[in-house]
């Protein structure tokens, strides 16, 4: 991605110094081949995330642009896959290097953990766009009980969403397996989540996703994401997470 934050600065050294230590380490784990099949073991550090398409058009959005969603899904989603297929090539090697300082090992894995969690949180948010924003299915039943209404867990969601506004993060609906209940969780950025939680409904409330359309103007978007939300793609997420 490109909003690298003050977080990032020492995953940004830990780069540099594993790369004057080892040479060519950006190449030196090249991926084969993208994602592998369900169940195949992959090898720890394989470097081989591969972009996924969007899967709907983007020209047919209620109240979000083309552009704007080219822009996100391009700049920031296919730059998070990039950074983090490098970011495995260079704990590869560093894995071999003992002299490696921790200080510049937790930097690496600092990154790491960033780039794997704006990876699937973007992934998780495109898939879900393409609908018509109406609720149904298991899921609308389940919120419904966990929040005594459905409108009762949608504000509680946009108030979680709206807690981020004007500073970075996403608001997440995730089925926690440990608690066994629904909740909207805040997340100041991709490296935070509930221990256990399975995301059903993620929302980017970095300005990246909106200030193209909206300016400053967070509530609007979140009014134009729940419209184009895919509530069968939710439904069938929370479906397997509680099997």
């Amino acid at each position: 991605m490109n909003d690298i934050s003050r977080r990032h600065a020492l995953g940004s050294i830990a780069l540099g110094v594993a790369a004057t230590a080892a040479p060519g380490a950006a190449t030196a784990a090249a991926p084969a081949s993208g994602r592998s099949a369900m169940n195949e073991p992959v090898p720890a550090f394989a470097g081989g995330h591969a972009v996924k398409p969007l899967g709907f058009d983007p020209t047919k959005l209620a109240g979000l642009t083309e552009k704007l969603i080219r822009s996100h899904w391009e700049n920031n989603y296919q730059g998070s896959v990039k950074a983090l297929n490098m970011i495995e090539g260079r704990l590869a090697l560093a894995m071999a290097d003992k002299d490696l300082p921790p200080v510049v090992y937790g930097g690496l894995k600092r990154e790491e953990l960033h780039r794997t969690g704006s990876v699937i949180l973007h992934e998780l948010y495109f898939d879900q766009l393409g609908g018509n924003g109406q609720p149904s299915g298991s899921i609308r039943d389940a919120l419904t009980a966990s929040h005594g209404s459905f409108e009762a867990w949608e504000a509680e969601f946009r108030r979680t969403a709206m807690a981020l506004a004007g500073g970075s993060g996403w608001a997440i609906l995730a089925w926690n397996q440990y608690t066994r209940s629904l909740h909207n969780y805040w997340a100041w950025d991709h490296t935070n989540g509930p221990i256990t939680g399975s995301p059903l409904l993620v929302l980017d409330m970095y300005e990246h996703a909106f200030a193209m359309d909206y300016g400053t103007a967070a509530a609007k978007y979140i009014d134009a994401f729940m419209r184009n939300l895919d509530w069968t793609v939710v439904d069938a997420r929370y479906r397997a997470a509680r099997s």
